[in-house]
Order: structure tokens, then sequence, then C-alpha cells
């Protein structure tokens, strides 16, 4: 099979932890003309590899990880790398999105994707340059952080191109909440898939190869990355951070809102990082407040401004550009406290770390996020658990005989440090939380399950539904549910995707609030539209923050055609992401889960609404929207499972 000038590698390397026996496997062109790599790749092996109710702590869970089919192709935002598998946090599809250096390194490797079956005996790491693949004993290393075992392997390696992915203590301690990390605090945090690997005794990768990847057409992807540079290098003065809170004051009273232009975000993003949002997104009602029972009155001006981005620009001393990233909205900080350098925190760390909580003390959340950077913990679960031990404790379903006689007082920095240092070492009451709130919940009793805010067992973003009824859709239909990042309302206005798609809803200049909230078949197909897309984006290994500059600007339809020489028109490509999806939601059913059971919990819905606040008042009909969104898939109405005609064709696909 021919696969050069492709973009893609053409194959897949499969490990077998069990035996210690490693093969590379060919993949069809049919394959990737269907679903794509990345995302879409893994999606097509893993429907077929793991079993019908497979343990997904057990033997025949596979994990997969993969590159998209853009990465190192020489287009924008292409650097993204996932790691999937059957999450032990949902008993779903699981996935986990993450930047940093690692993807280009497992192209290099000559292959899209590394997956991994079976228990190890003892633990091991993966070990792949271009001349050698190997298990290498890694009992040394176990019970190190990420950042130790990362440092420690890089230099016994002495190889410049080796690039590693691992897990922490929270990894091999199997919390469910725990992720896979990669750049000395990068992580693919979402879907517990750092228990897989714990649960595997797989402690690391370690890649190291050199292969170039090709292309179809190399020039013509040089002049679409000039021109998506262009827009990327424009950045006109903004205005300083302690101005973002009136502005989002501003937009939470007036009316109607313009549809945005992710270009505005675009230069949010490169002065200050993802933190640009976090007291703006407090007054607009965007961010939740108190594990979901707060408002913006609660914590407003005077308590988020702790939170102010230019309190983590001020500790900023380099930029930090994930791969193909022009952008650059990372950055390594330098602190006071224990930990003397870290990755700046990103929004969700700073929201649900912060007001989430309620807490002030900003350079707790500099110990914790580095903190949770080492262990290999998912800061948006880490953050819900640590509020609904705190709602626990008010409620005394948690007292301090379970705490060591610590109080667990909203904002009290003692106290959220307390909690997760022992969730990450599962001892006393950190054993109880180290799973989620879900399992947390049915482990406590006594009406616990009210207050544990989830989708399908996994804690959604500091993204409120309210706010962006959006965000509840997606929350709840994803077949890896409560992530943020797979679309909203405001996702939709900023990839512009009428521009370039025929059929999809188109946008006005603006539009009123209140719109958002009445039952429309618009709000649905918008739905699939961000679904579809982000398929592509995540086969791609597309960054969302690029996806926000819009189609206009960040050609990915393009960007492919000329990587593979395909002549797929978007609409086609849009296809491609409703293969993806569907294959991914009966993954879902076939592991015996019902799509209806993913519903957010009432709160996230308005039900009751709140009656103070920047959501004051708003309420969300989710059940008609999730119906809605199903039936455009053509999936069935009431139940969201694909017709069994449907899978078989994609299926069949080999």
């Amino acid at each position: 099979m021919d696969i050069r000038n492709k973009g893609y590698m053409g194959k897949v390397m499969n490990v077998d932890l069990s035996t210690g026996k490693i093969q590379i496997q060919k993949i069809s062109h049919a394959v990737y003309e269907s679903f794509l790599s990345g995302m879409g790749l893994a999606a097509h092996l893993l429907y077929h590899r793991i079993p019908p109710n497979a343990d997904p702590l057990g033997p025949d869970n596979h994990l997969g990880f993969v590159s998209g089919l853009l990465t190192g192709t020489g287009s924008l935002f292409t650097g993204r790398w996932m790691v999937v598998g059957k999450s032990p946090l949902t008993q779903g599809w699981g996935e986990a999105n993450c930047g940093g250096s690692f993807s280009p390194a497992i192209k290099r490797c000559g292959v899209d994707g590394i997956f991994f079956k079976g228990i190890s005996p003892t633990p091991v790491y993966l070990y792949v340059d271009d001349t050698t693949m190997e298990l290498r004993d890694a009992r040394e290393i176990w019970g190190m952080d990420a950042v130790e075992t990362e440092t420690h392997l890089l230099e016994s390696s002495k190889n410049k191109n080796a690039r590693v992915a691992c897990i922490g203590q929270s990894g091999e301690n199997m919390s469910l909440i725990s992720g896979v990390s990669t750049d000395k605090g990068r992580i693919a945090a979402r879907s517990g898939l750092g228990a897989v690997m714990g649960s595997k005794r797989l402690k690391a990768l370690v890649l190291a190869g050199t292969q170039r990847i090709t292309v179809h057409n190399k020039e013509e992807i040089k002049r679409l990355s000039q021109i998506c540079n262009r827009w990327v290098q424009f950045q006109p003065p903004f205005v300083p951070g302690f101005l973002t809170a009136p502005i989002g004051a501003l937009m939470r009273i007036l009316p109607a809102v313009l549809t945005q232009d992710g270009l505005l975000y675009k230069i949010m993003l490169r002065k200050w990082g993802t933190v640009a949002m976090n007291q703006m997104s407090v007054e607009m009602g965007d961010s939740p407040i108190k594990n979901w029972k707060g408002t913006s009155s609660d914590w407003g001006f005077f308590k988020s401004r702790s939170s102010n981005p230019d309190t983590f620009t001020q500790k900023e001393v380099e930029k930090f550009h994930c791969y193909s990233c022009p952008l650059g909205c990372g950055g390594i900080c330098k602190t006071n406290g224990k930990f003397s350098e870290t990755h700046k925190p990103e929004y969700e760390t700073v929201l649900s770390l912060g007001g989430f909580i309620m807490n002030k003390d900003m350079d707790s959340v500099f110990y914790l996020n580095e903190l949770l950077n080492r262990a290999g913990m998912d800061s948006i679960s880490a953050g819900h658990t640590v509020a609904f031990a705190m709602e626990c404790f008010e409620k005394k379903i948690i007292t301090t005989k379970d705490t060591m006689g610590v109080e667990l007082k909203w904002g009290d920095p003692q106290a959220i440090e307390f909690l997760i240092e022992r969730m990450i070492t599962r001892e006393g009451i950190g054993d109880i939380l180290a799973d989620g709130v879900k399992l947390a919940a049915e482990r406590l009793g006594t009406g616990a399950d009210k207050i544990a805010i989830h989708a399908g067992g996994q804690e959604p973003a500091m993204h409120d539904s309210r706010n962006d009824p959006g965000f509840a859709l997606h929350y709840s239909v994803e077949p890896a549910p409560g992530r943020h990042t797979n679309g909203a309302g405001l996702y939709y206005e900023m990839y512009q995707l009428w521009k370039k798609v025929k059929g999809v809803p188109k946008m006005g200049p603006a539009y009123m609030k209140s719109s958002k909230y009445k039952k429309n078949i618009k709000h649905a197909r918008m739905g699939k539209a961000n679904s579809q897309y982000m398929n592509v984006m995540n086969g791609s290994g597309a960054c969302l923050f690029g996806g926000f500059l819009g189609t206009r600007r960040i050609r990915i339809f393009d960007w492919l055609n000329a990587a593979t020489g395909w002549q797929m028109t978007p609409e086609q490509y849009m296809e491609v992401g409703t293969n993806i999806q569907t294959l991914k939601q009966a993954f879902n059913v076939r592991q015996g889960l019902h799509p209806k059971d993913s519903r957010v919990s009432d709160r996230l819905l308005g039900l009751p609404a709140q009656t103070r606040g920047a959501n004051k008042g708003r309420s969300v009909d989710i059940d008609t929207l999730m119906k809605d969104y199903w039936e455009l898939f053509d999936w069935d109405r009431e139940t969201g499972v694909p017709s069994q005609t449907g899978i078989d064709k994609l299926a069949s696909i080999v």
C-alpha cells in the first residue's frame, strides 16, 4: 500500500502488555477517507477491539495514543494528540486531548497511533526510536510524579528527539479522575484514562523516531498557513486585566449581543492565555460558582479580582507554544511557593480551584496547579470533588470525624489543599473522593447524590449552561459526556461554519439573548454541526483555539485536501464527522449505556431557576434539545441509539 505524500503514516503500533509482543498494522486508505486519523481512527479501531461490557481497568480494555492527520504537515494549530479507551469514569467512550510536543513524536515513529491491550506483570514503559520498539522495566520510576518521570526518562534516553507521555501517582493509584501528562505539565486530563494506564502498569511512552511526514501539496499548505498566520499576528492594543470584569458585567446586562468573531478571543488569548476570561466569565454568568448553586453576586468584583488575568501574566517568565502553534497561549511561571516553577494555570483550573470553591488565594491555585500536574489529576474533576465535599460538610453528610478534624469551609486554602493532597494519595477521606463525585456520592449515601454534579459520571467544565444552553446540550449528548471542548452556542458563532459549509444555520450580526432559551430546532442543528466539525478537528489534530479563528482563517478542509490529495468538499468532511460521532455513540450502546442517562444534573439546567445573579430566571429545556439533536443524526429520537444498519455500514469499512 502506497501511503507516500498523504499526510498520514498508514500504520498503527499494537502492544500486548501481557506478552510483551509489539506489532505494526497497516491501515487502509478507505479507513482514513471515512474517519481521518486521530480521534476518528481511534473510534474505528476501538469499536472493533474492545468487547461489550469490558472492564475499563481490565486486560480487555485498549488504550490508544493517536496523532492527527494534519500533524507535521506544515499546517498551523495542528499539534494535538489524544488518548482514547473505555472510560472507567463513565463506563463508555473515553477521550482526552492535549497539546505540547508529543503529537508529532507519534508520527515520527512511523505510525498514526499506538495501542495497548492486556496488563503487564510488572511496571514498564514503551521505548521507540528508528531501530527499536521495546518494553523496558519501569520499577525504578514507579512512584515518581510526572515531572520527575519525564526528567528521568529524557536524561536516560540520551536522545534529543525523545518525547515522553506518562502518569503520576494519581494514575498509579487508579484514581478515576487521572490523566496522562507530557511536557512537564500538559495533561490529557479527562475521562480517567490515566487510571487505565495505571491499571495496565504502563508508566510511560518514550518516543524518539525521526521518520518524515510527507504531503501531497506542500506549497499549498504553506500558502494556507501564511494566510492563517497573518490573522494570528494581528494584535492591536487591548484593555488591562482589571477592565475585563466591567466588560463582563456590561455584557451581562445588555439584552442583545453581537455574534462573536473569534478574532477578539484570539487577541485576548495572545495577551493573557485562557486566564483572560477569568473575571469576565464570572460577571457574564459563564463561570459556575460554589458547586453550581452560587451566582456572580457571591463571587463579584471584589472577590474575583484575585484572579485578574494580570495576576498570572505577571508571574510568567516564558511563553509556551504547543507544536505548530503561532499563538503561544501557554506560559511558564515562577512562584515563591513550594514549587518554584509551573505551567501557567489555565482558565478551567483557576476557576475550578477558585470561584467554584470560593477560594481567593491565587498562591494556593499556583501550588495546586503544579501539584495536580505532577500527580496527573484532572483539575476540573478535582475542583468539582472538593466543592462536592464542602457542600456535603455543610449538610453534615461529611463531618470532622471523616476529615481528621479539618473543617471543610468554603474558600479555605488549607482545607482545599488537605483534600486534594489526600485524593492524590488515596488516604482517608481522599480515598472516598479520588474517583470523582458520582462514586463518592454512592459511597457516602444519605442524599449525597443530589449534590453530585456530573453528566454520565463526568464532572462538567467551568462553563455554565444557564448562560449558554449549548454547553448543556454537549455535556449531555457527546459520547464522552461532561466535556466543554465539543460545542456551545458561542463556539458555533466563532467557527462561522456557515461561511464554508452549505446547509448549516446562518447567523446574523447580533441577536437577543432571550432567544437562546426558546425552543428552536436551529439550536439542535447548530449542535450537530459543532459535533461534526470538532470530530474533523480531532481527526486532524487541530486545536480548539485555532478553530475559534473561524473557517475563513483556519482552513482545515483545504489543509486536509492539500495534505492528502483528496478533493472532498466541506460538506463531505462534515459527513466524516458524522461517521465518527455515530461510531462513538455505537461504542457506548455496545457497552450497555443508555444515551439519555448522560443528561446533566438539574442544577446546570436552572431547575429550579436561580433567583439572583447573572443567570437569574434562566432554565434550559434539555430533553427536547437532546431529542432534536439525536433525530438530526438519524438516530432514534427517544433513545439516542443509532440504527443498526448505519452502524453495520460504518463497521464494515476496512
